[in-house]
């Protein structure tokens, strides 16, 4: 079994350490397992080398022998095929792992990106423009509540749309947007409860403190 090689920043400044997108591999690996090791670029310096694999500058992505596989839910998705811990293996369960990966990216990531980034600028909230993006996301969150009354995960077994679903909740966590949400609030609980995601989390932390550690 080829390494598997997991790329992403040398630092980040403090405020968007525990919410960086590596997070969300880290967490899928550990749940799944898998050995691998974490390299880093330059968060100041994306040159060629970073373009060849990621061509918008971002991180994360995944080596995996020959392949070089960038954005999160297709890495996700290829690790969902590496590891039945990560997707079910019955054609039904395997789409409904799939549908919730994009429902993940597309359906909420849109509406809470935009709002957690409003958050994070601290500009007026009293706005025509921000109660449009509020209105977004009260949508979005309306409708997952009772999906997610209904069952413990989204297809079946915990799976890789729920490693998506729960980091994607987590940025509106932060800003105590699912207080009115009390199925979404639990969901999100125990996917963050679960051991892999403990360490995935305590091993970006660590690495952006290294980070510091070198740039001083």
């Amino acid at each position: 079994m080829s390494e598997l090689v997991l790329t992403t920043f040398d630092w980040v400044p403090p405020p968007p350490r525990g919410l960086v997108r590596d997070l969300r591999i880290r967490w899928a690996l550990e749940e799944a397992g898998l050995p691998y090791r974490v390299a880093s670029v330059p968060f100041s310096d994306r040159g060629e080398g970073h373009l060849r694999h990621q061509p918008f500058g971002q991180i994360p992505w995944l080596e995996d022998g020959d392949l070089s596989i960038f954005e999160s839910g297709a890495i996700l998705l290829h690790l969902g095929e590496r590891s039945e811990k990560l997707m079910p293996r019955d054609p039904p369960g395997r789409a409904k792992a799939i549908e919730w990966v994009f429902a993940a990216l597309n359906s909420v990531e849109m509406a809470s990106l935009t709002w957690g980034l409003y958050k994070f600028s601290g500009d007026d909230e009293d706005t025509p423009a921000f109660a449009r993006i509020d209105q977004f996301l009260t949508l979005r969150l309306t409708r997952l509540e009772p999906v997610l009354a209904e069952g413990q995960w989204l297809a079946g077994p915990f799976s890789v749309a729920d490693i998506l679903m729960a980091d994607v909740l987590r940025l509106v966590d932060r800003f105590d947007g699912l207080a009115r949400y009390p199925a979404v609030s639990a969901y999100l609980a125990r996917a963050t409860a679960r051991p892999a995601f403990g360490k995935a989390l305590a091993d970006q932390l660590a690495h952006f403190a290294a980070g510091d550690r070198a740039r001083n």
